[in-house]
């Protein structure tokens, strides 16, 4: 009986252009599924009768490169989906510019005029409730009496008024809120309404930052709510 020697089997399988095997693309370095498939059939068409490839090897490098593909894909479309959702947030933010934003922050800049607003967040009804206007120098220049508050949130205004009854200097200021909870004197928390002035669309780490009146910044993300004006 004639034999199969090792040349001629799978070890001594020599891969040359001559053969019309696709190779991986030079200018990826990648296979490409037809190129998967047509190099099994050769590898196939060349085995050692004697010791044929076993169908677990056979699924097993199937299912790895059908992985591997996939994978491949879905970054890809991952990809386009990121350009896309940061095209959309890009969009979205610049129809900011010129409106009010929530911040969870109660120090804000205020122009001339203006009648800064803001909201008190608690989770627990208060009574007693005042909120203080301080300037930069922690100075109290105005006390708006709120009363009682339930439990949530509840919007208030300044009038921009100072406790003298003239109007405040443009700069900035902070609101400072405390009340009674359950009898006990205690801090609450203050949001306050900036104007978006600007938007910078590659920040740090490739957020969307907005430019907010009185110098300060925050990212598209953290914004809470958006009003008119």
């Amino acid at each position: 009986m004639d034999s199969v020697s090792g040349s001629s089997g799978l070890d001594g399988l020599r891969w040359q252009r001559e053969t019309g095997v696709p190779e991986a693309d030079e200018n990826n370095g990648m296979l490409t599924q037809e190129d998967f498939f047509a190099l099994m059939t050769q590898e196939l068409a060349h085995q050692d009768p004697t010791k044929p490839v076993e169908n677990n090897e056979m699924i097993s490098q199937m299912t790895a490169f059908s992985t591997t593909d996939g994978v491949s894909r879905l970054n890809d479309s991952f990809g386009e989906f990121a350009n896309t959702m940061s095209s959309s947030q890009a969009l979205q933010a610049s129809s900011l510019v010129g409106r009010s934003v929530l911040v969870e922050d109660n120090i804000f800049g205020m122009a001339t005029g203006e009648q800064p607003k803001g909201k008190i967040i608690t989770d627990k009804p208060a009574s007693n409730v005042n909120i203080y206007v301080e300037n930069t120098a922690g100075e109290i220049i105005q006390t708006v009496p709120v009363g009682k508050v339930g439990a949530g949130e509840s919007s208030f205004t300044w009038d921009g008024m100072t406790s003298t009854g003239e109007l405040a200097p443009e700069g900035a200021y902070r609101f400072r809120v405390a009340g009674l909870v359950d009898g006990q004197a205690s801090e609450l928390q203050a949001m306050t309404y900036r104007k978006v002035d600007s938007v910078t669309l590659a920040g740090a780490g490739g957020n969307i930052v907005l430019n907010l009146n009185g110098g300060s910044t925050m990212n598209l993300s953290d914004v809470v709510e958006v009003t008119q004006g």
